[in-house]
């Protein structure tokens, strides 16, 4: 997921990064570099208040700036659990009891800026009755995501709503 933000010249000569998907979230450099150092981190601050308040994580848009952060894979991972979670209606308390885990492990599992093991992660997806599931892509094609992202979103939620099967039931 790529989010675009916007650089601004700010009156005392930083530059101010703002995120159009996220309009609480800024951040600011001494020049364009350190401003797109920082970028990543406020946008994984912000994603961390989104959760911590139940809210919706939003899609990234398609709005053409010249500048995207793209949000790590780790990070990533993460907002698919929370998403995950939610659509199933599974709160922290019973992630933890189905885990067998104390509440502030699930907190860090959580948590954007944690450095949280991939096998904890997989573990609370299986929990979940779901798998994840991880992709390469080459850094060229990563501009393209920008239309993509939204549809392969939404195919993840696809999976997460029950099937119908196809086959017609034995009566």
């Amino acid at each position: 997921m790529d989010y675009p933000i916007t650089l601004t010249r700010d009156d005392n000569g930083t530059i101010l990064v703002s995120f159009p998907d996220f309009p609480e979230a800024h951040t600011v450099g001494d020049d364009i570099d350190d401003a797109l150092g920082h970028a990543p981190d406020a946008l994984a601050t912000a994603i961390d208040a989104y959760i911590r308040d139940r809210r919706d994580i939003p899609l990234p848009s398609a709005l053409v700036t010249k500048h995207r952060v793209t949000v790590p894979a780790l990070i990533d991972a993460k907002i698919g659990l929370y998403e995950a979670m939610r659509a199933a209606k599974v709160g922290k308390a019973e992630l933890g009891r189905r885990l067998k885990w104390h509440l502030p492990q699930v907190d860090r599992l959580l948590a954007m800026t944690h450095g949280s093991k991939l096998e904890q992660i997989e573990a609370a997806f299986s929990a979940l009755g779901k798998r994840l599931v991880v992709g390469v892509e080459d850094v060229t094609a990563a501009p393209t995501r920008r239309h993509g992202a939204r549809k392969a979103r939404a195919a993840r939620a696809a999976h997460r709503r029950p099937r119908r099967s196809s086959r017609p039931s034995a009566r």
